[in-house]
């Protein structure tokens, strides 16, 4: 969904780490003009992430979480370690 809610599209989610999904989009994937948007996973809305265009592959596209606060904190501090 957009961040503005001027667009949405189902999808399923074909694979999903705490910083970023690949996600299965219903019907062509199109040029919206932004490269942010919210991922709802829940049909009233309460659960989302927000998240980041990466790459479009076909019906396949790529998206990168952009987090807040903790689990944010924790993916950087374990890429930091690594």
């Amino acid at each position: 969904m957009a961040i503005d809610g001027t667009w949405q599209r189902a999808c399923k989610i074909h694979d999903v780490s705490e910083l970023g999904a690949k996600l299965v989009i219903d019907g062509a994937v199109t040029d919206t003009g932004q490269k942010e948007f919210f991922l709802v996973l829940s049909p009233i809305g309460l659960a989302y992430r927000h998240c980041e265009l990466s790459w479009v592959n076909g019906e396949f596209v790529g998206v990168q979480f952009i987090n807040r606060g903790k689990a944010s904190k924790r993916a950087r501090r374990e890429t930091l370690v690594k």
